[in-house]
């Protein structure tokens, strides 16, 4: 009787964007993501902060040299959780309320069988990975106790994403964001307890991290199992629906190889920066905690991508889809340019918040000023690639990104170090290199599929 209910009641903060200016429509979805996508960045930085002010730099470049291989797992589960989102927002736009329940199970019994085997095997192959990226004797220790405690305790963060996830299917952007604010003032609150207080170094700031994505990951499950609304999570339904959940892997399996490769592609590019020390890596650490702050913008406009195109192509409105594709384009070349143009400004301000050490300052700098301009083909990229997973083509998107950011990068860096010079500065150019290559071969891609798209829509006519 609940389910029936629960499959005829009325749309409350499920936002239905096949209808609606389309612009606003896009501001409304990723700013709150993007706020909330911000909040998410802010456990790991946090602990950046806290740790290179107050423990040491060797600290704060061990925490940057364990970032690659947390993304690895986390980027994983995001692309899991972009498959579900295309997957319920078809289902979504197509008013199918039966099959949308069943991917909301699907998904969450999934998630919870992977969580427990990734936190498993990432906790188990911390030194291995280590050794690869030739991490420093000085931050070995701290980067093997801070990692093994975030792996150990990353079930709640990736069971955190796939719930939002969940909500972002359906146009629901806004409370994730709630949930991400209070847990974010709880860890920054629980690592000055666990670092200054406690005086538990670079372990508290990892215990902190895994507490508050626990109670992030409470906060969602609990939202979904007593939501009366249509995507209410009924742990008594609980499955592994094989149809629906190989149409998830279709789109998700190679968002999350892509993502994969590409993470560990940059434990490589990490391992080229070791060579130059710690203070080299602390400064590439600091980079890399503010890139990823201006990719957010670009990250959030392409989800809300992926929602908008998924809902209106599951809707049959083809035309929308692709006026909302165009829209996303110029919504987060906009945005991308009104924060970098402040960043390389103040390049040096922005370094100092993670570190005082001069020498840390001016690589920070060094990598800011090489790099950030180039950022603005990477939003395209972004763009592009989410409009495409939006109407169910992940694979297209997963080669054309393996190629330029893990074959054309690990390419370039090979040559330029052993036939030019190896220089933090050329090593810190590949990114950027990557990011040029991916934009010309993805923008043609794209063109050339909407192209066929469009010929036989005429065919069919």
């Amino acid at each position: 009787m609940i389910r029936m209910k629960l499959h005829t009641t009325g749309i409350s903060t499920a936002r239905d964007m096949t209808a609606g200016p389309i612009l606003r429509q896009l501001i409304l979805f990723s700013l709150p993501l993007m706020l909330g996508n911000v909040f998410q960045m802010l456990y790991n930085t946090v602990d950046s902060v806290i740790v290179g002010n107050f423990v040491s730099k060797q600290a704060l470049a061990a925490i940057g040299s364990t970032t690659m291989i947390v993304n690895m797992v986390v980027f994983f589960f995001n692309g899991f959780s972009i498959g579900t989102a295309v997957t319920i927002g078809q289902y979504f736009g197509a008013k199918d309320m039966k099959h949308l329940h069943l991917a909301i199970e699907t998904t969450m019994a999934a998630t919870l069988i992977l969580s427990v085997l990734f936190s498993v095997l990432g906790a188990v192959s911390v030194r291995p990975m280590l050794r690869v990226m030739s991490t420093p004797d000085d931050v070995f220790a701290d980067a093997t106790v801070y990692l093994r405690i975030y792996l150990g305790g990353i079930s709640g963060l990736l069971i955190y994403n796939m719930g939002s996830g969940i909500l972002r299917a359906v146009g629901d952007s806004t409370r994730p964001l709630y949930f991400l604010v209070l847990t974010s003032v709880v860890n920054i609150v629980l690592d000055l307890f666990f670092v200054l207080v406690l005086r538990m170094g670079i372990a508290g700031a990892a215990i902190a991290t895994v507490i508050s994505q626990f109670l992030s990951a409470a906060l969602i499950l609990l939202l979904l199992s007593r939501t009366t609304d249509i995507y209410r999570l009924s742990w008594r339904e609980l499955c592994l629906d094989l149809p629906i959940l190989r149409r998830i892997f279709s789109v998700g399996v190679p968002m999350g190889i892509q993502a994969v490769l590409t993470s560990f592609s940059n434990v490589f590019v990490q391992s080229y920066i070791n060579v130059f020390g710690s203070d080299c890596m602390a400064g590439w650490s600091s980079y890399n905690k503010l890139d990823q702050f201006i990719m957010l913008p670009m990250q959030s406009v392409s989800m809300a991508a992926t929602t908008f195109v998924s809902q209106n192509v599951g809707a049959g409105n083809d035309r929308r889809a692709d006026r909302g594709t165009v829209s996303a384009l110029l919504l987060t070349s906009v945005v991308t340019v009104c924060i970098i143009a402040p960043l390389i400004a103040f390049a040096p301000e922005a370094v100092r918040l993670f570190s005082p050490d001069p020498a840390v300052i001016a690589f920070g700098v060094l990598f800011i000023r090489t790099n950030v301009l180039f950022l603005l083909f990477n939003c395209i990229n972004h763009v592009l690639a989410g409009a495409l997973r939006g109407r169910g083509d992940s694979q297209g998107p997963m080669f054309i990104m393996l190629a330029a950011f893990v074959g054309v990068r690990q390419l370039y860096l090979l040559l330029v170090t052993r036939l030019y010079a190896n220089t933090p500065q050329l090593v810190g150019f590949g990114y950027p290199v990557g990011w040029t290559c991916c934009f010309v071969i993805e923008l043609l891609y794209f063109i050339v599929r909407r192209r066929r798209r469009l010929q036989a829509a005429r065919r069919q006519d």
